[in-house]
């Protein structure tokens, strides 16, 4: 018997290390899955903050102030090296480097990431962050920047075909084998991109570049006229039906023309239309790019857009401009069918910056712009978006020669001395914007109790003019605020009961030193009077005085007082 209780309490106590040792086993697996989920959380990502979508990079808000290089200034490191330099002396925080498939997978399978590493390795010595842009199936409508051995290959890779029989270079976005190259090259970007940047320097993806068919509204190749002949995806009318109150009035009304129909041809559901061919463009183009950004996203979960070649003035209809890329009116078939795309991002060169940026905000898209200008506009664009627009950041194209001392370079350093303020003030919704031109010389705004009347910078004659005048504000408490920008002016009225007249108890200039606000001169007498005509100012319930921003973009802090 007593034998027997040996042999039970060995066992009892082999079972229990046995037990204990199980358990170590596990809790160390839920460590390294809490450590895992701690290391994805880590990586660059959009996250909604307050009133504001914004880019967390290092478990804090960034703004990108950024620059897009020429298309191919990265695929010579001799080349890319001498110009970051100058971008981080011109106050710039990211660049924007194409990496291009060709040059990445030369021959199908083997894989050259020297120019990756070399962007990185790079912008890191420059305090830059990187953007990359794959420039991978399509490149501005064309399949330029694919490998030799895709583009030889018209067989296994078709191409598109428009009215006429005529081919074009262009890779058609029905090719499923071309889809799943260009799937696994990327995913193999993302994967090395993972291993090498413990850092984050790169925190946003560009997938592809301006996609959409030119010269035509769809693409009339073999496996294009099959798939127009099909059903019209279920996918893509369960969005349609679960979303019909908050389609986009361009949806609603291409859905309508046939009567909402949830089942027939593409044909018999949207028409025989160019906006039909058009939809059933952006349908395919959406699901082949998204299947791209989900494999990336598989490998390494950084966020990801797509960026658009927009529509101009001259375009008659899809096809002057590319056909089925996520235009504002195909922001519908885009979230339907690209769910792993981030942000819907528009190239702006017009001079309607405002009104593009009112068509690219619906539909909960949130706004990063990628190319647009870097001179005297291009600044104003930069505090609009940011300001009004609560955007990621924006970023001029071809900045190979941005000089550090012009309009860009400039504004950028005020937006980078208040990127705190500008990103706390964007997620509790303190923060607006204006851009005022010859069309545009004034605007009213609301804020914090007061109205402002803000217009372009004159002098006391009225002789004095500006061709551009720009500013944020913020609001920071009951009666102060933060005014930033070039050759505006704004006179301040109540909105809320008690004395009319405003006047300025603090008004300082001033810079933003390593986050801290450091002021310069106080501002009082010719700085802020405007008018001196007495009578006629405090009948108007002003007091002649004003808040002024020079040719130059400054930032001043105030603080107001009413009496009467």
């Amino acid at each position: 018997m007593k034998n027997k209780f040996f042999v039970w309490q060995h066992k009892t106590r082999v079972l229990c290390m046995a037990m204990a040792s199980l358990s170590g086993l596990l809790a160390g697996q839920q460590k390294t899955v809490a450590q895992n989920r701690g290391s994805n959380n880590d990586a660059p990502h959009l996250e909604q903050r307050g009133k504001a979508r914004q880019l967390i990079v290092d478990g804090k808000p960034f703004l990108i102030l950024g620059g897009e290089l020429h298309n191919s200034s990265a695929t010579s490191a001799a080349y890319l090296n001498p110009l970051l330099p100058r971008l981080d002396s011109a106050h710039l925080n990211t660049v924007l480097a194409a990496i291009t498939w060709e040059l990445m997978e030369p021959q199908e399978g083997h894989y050259d990431f020297s120019l990756v590493d070399n962007v990185l390795t790079n912008a890191r010595k420059n305090n830059l962050k990187v953007c990359l842009l794959w420039f991978g199936t399509w490149k501005n409508s064309f399949s330029h920047y694919a490998p030799a051995w895709v583009k030889e290959d018209y067989k296994r890779f078709p191409r598109m075909h428009i009215k006429g029989g005529y081919a074009v270079e262009s890779i058609t976005p029905l090719s499923t084998a071309a889809m799943e190259a260009d799937s696994k090259a990327f995913a193999a970007l993302m994967k090395h991109v993972k291993e090498v940047d413990a850092q984050h320097t790169v925190i946003l993806i560009q997938v592809e570049n301006e996609v959409g068919l030119l010269g035509d509204s769809r693409d009339r190749g073999p496996l294009a006229e099959k798939a127009w002949q099909q059903q019209v995806p279920a996918d893509l009318i369960a969005y349609l039906q679960k979303n019909k109150d908050h389609l986009l009035p361009e949806t609603q009304k291409l859905w309508a023309a046939n009567g909402n129909l949830t089942k027939g041809t593409w044909n018999q559901v949207f028409g025989n239309s160019p906006q039909a061919e058009e939809a059933f463009m952006a349908w395919n183009y959406s699901r082949y790019i998204n299947t791209v950004a989900a494999a990336g996203k598989a490998a390494y979960a950084l966020p990801m857009f797509v960026n658009t070649w927009i529509v101009q003035p001259e375009d008659k209809g899809p096809g002057d401009y590319p056909s089925g890329g996520p235009q504002a009116q195909s922001h519908d078939i885009w979230r339907a069918g690209g769910s792993a795309i981030d942000i819907l991002a528009p190239d702006v060169y017009l001079n309607n910056f405002e009104d593009i940026a009112d068509l690219y905000s619906r539909n909960n898209n949130h706004l990063f712009v990628p190319e647009s200008k870097s001179d005297n506009n291009g600044a104003a664009n930069a505090f609009l978006l940011i300001g009004k627009y609560h955007a990621i950041g924006y970023s001029p194209f071809g900045i190979d020669r941005l000089s550090a001392s012009g309009p860009m370079s400039q504004a950028f350093d005020v937006l980078q001395q208040l990127s705190s303020e500008i990103l706390d003030a964007q997620s509790k919704g303190t923060i607006t914007a204006v851009s005022l031109n010859a069309k545009k010389p004034e605007q009213t705004l609301e804020m914090n109790g007061y109205k402002l009347d803000i217009k372009i910078r004159t002098n006391r004659t009225g002789s004095e003019s500006h061709n551009v005048g720009y500013g944020i504000v913020i609001s920071k408490g009951p009666n102060e605020f933060i005014v930033a920008g070039a050759d505006i002016q704004i006179n301040f009225y109540p909105l809320t009961p008690g004395p009319v007249y405003v006047g300025y108890s603090v008004l300082d200039e001033g810079k933003y030193v390593d986050g801290k606000w450091v002021p310069g001169r106080r501002l009082n007498g010719d700085d802020i009077m405007l008018d001196y005509h007495t009578a006629q100012e405090a009948a108007a319930k002003r007091t002649g005085s004003v808040v002024r921003t020079g040719d130059n973009p400054q930032i001043l802090k105030l603080k107001l007082y009413r009496f009467e």
